[in-house]
């Protein structure tokens, strides 16, 4: 009888246990309650992430997370200083390479433990490391050229494989342009020189990339000799003398926006080029899916220098703000572990935000880009047709607030071309005292 009872006290004595074991655990696995702001500048990314964040919540009913986007027109960097000088410091935020790292390093938290670090391919991180500490997870890998449509090339008889060098697209530009009328085009192209981002950090790059091996270098360069001014000077005149011109001059491609150059002028077939990268493939789709199926993407040709290949880079990082709260850290830095580490984030990554990924483990075929423009990025990697991406070490605010306004001035007629070079040379030296 003794042991009868001493048995069953034993077995309700495991069960207990077995139990208050399992309540511990749960607890344990139970993210503390926190808020999590992110302020991102990727408008073309604002909805797949929204949807992400919305999946995150559900399997994770602690945590909550807002979004607020500024990009397109807007000032990010301004209106990023602007939120952390109210006081309203987002969780997570984006910094655009090495010299936004400087800027921001005493809110950076270190991401170096995570573990998307190990994944991440060679060089990625090369822009957000610091002291050996890694500040930056890469938003995606991205490539920019000449966006052009397939169907009106084919009409027009031209070979898009033969424009491999400045004069093959300059002859393909005269051509179009002669037929405008047939191809029923407004013009060649749609030049958006209101976003400085896209004359003062992009097509600048072009000639940057050759005078500069990487990003590193630049932000280690005192000065800019700028020796091949000449051929970039080409590149730009060609988009601006052949472009869509609101009023008929070259001054009112000021007012051009990327809404204007991707959704109301290419996407409909108004013009055959834009200089935008694999990031439009959305807008384009969203307004016509069949078009956005049969577009290409061409060099941005420097005569004599660099004629055939196109820049590839990371285009931001996801940074956690260090100021914040452990539980909103926490959860900032397990929020985009899930998003590009779990097979639903990885997933969501590839279909919803169209990314090409900066990190192994997306080897599987359901895991492969399959827009067209991503496509062509991954061609030109893989032939060893690509230039880095070194606007990324451009002094702070020089590459928009200086060379992009600086572009717009010369487009008016207020500046020439001499003049923008040394304001450029000058203004850059100043930047790095």
């Amino acid at each position: 009888m003794k042991n009868k009872i001493f048995k069953t006290i034993s077995i309700l004595l495991v069960v207990v246990f077995a139990i208050a074991g399992c309540k511990s655990n749960t607890k344990t696995d139970d993210k503390e309650k926190a808020t999590v702001d992110i302020f991102q500048f990727k408008v073309e990314a604002k909805e797949a992430l929204e949807a992400a964040a919305d999946e995150y919540m559900k399997q994770n009913e602690n945590i909550t997370i807002n979004i607020e986007t500024v990009g397109g027109g807007d000032d990010y960097g301004a209106a990023l200083k602007s939120r952390f000088a109210s006081g309203k410091e987002p969780a997570i935020f984006n910094v655009g390479g090495l010299q936004d790292v400087y800027d921001w390093k005493d809110n950076l938290a270190d991401l170096s433990q995570e573990p998307w670090v190990k994944a991440a391919f060679a060089g990625t991180l090369d822009s957000v490391t610091v002291d050996g500490k890694v500040y930056g997870l890469p938003f995606n890998q991205e490539g920019y050229g000449l966006i052009y449509n397939k169907a009106i090339f084919e009409k027009a008889d031209i070979d898009p494989a033969t424009i491999t060098s400045f004069k093959a697209l300059e002859e393909a530009v005269k051509k179009l342009d002669s037929m405008k009328d047939e191809l029923e085009l407004k013009a060649v192209f749609a030049f958006p020189a209101k976003e400085t981002w896209v004359t003062g950090l992009h097509l600048a790059n072009i000639q940057f990339a050759n005078e500069f091996k990487s990003v590193n270098e630049a932000y280690e360069a005192k000065t800019i000799e700028m020796p091949y001014a000449d051929a970039w000077k080409k590149l730009l005149d060609l988009q601006a003398d052949y472009a869509y011109q609101p009023d008929g001059t070259r001054g009112s491609l000021n007012s051009v926006d990327y809404s204007t150059q991707v959704e109301e002028m290419f996407s409909i077939g108004r013009v055959a080029l834009i200089q935008q990268g694999n990031w439009a493939y959305g807008s384009i789709a969203g307004i016509d899916e069949e078009l956005a199926s049969n577009i290409g993407l061409l060099p941005l040709p420097l005569e004599g220098v660099n004629e055939d290949s196109i820049p590839v880079g990371i285009p931001n990082y996801w940074a956690v703000n260090s100021a914040k709260s452990e539980a909103e850290v926490a959860a900032a830095k397990d929020f985009l572990n899930w998003l590009y580490t779990s097979e639903e984030g990885k997933k969501r990554i590839i279909n919803d935000f169209k990314f090409i990924p900066a990190f192994s483990g997306y080897e599987s075929d359901e895991l492969q880009p399959s827009d067209p423009l991503a496509k062509d990025i991954l061609r030109y990697s893989n032939e060893g047709k690509t230039m880095p991406w070194v606007f990324m070490g451009y002094p702070t605010g020089w590459g928009m607030d200086v060379l992009g306004a600086d572009i717009q001035g010369y487009l008016l007629g207020d500046l020439s071309w001499e003049d923008l070079i040394k304001n450029a040379k000058d203004k850059w030296a100043e930047g790095r005292k």
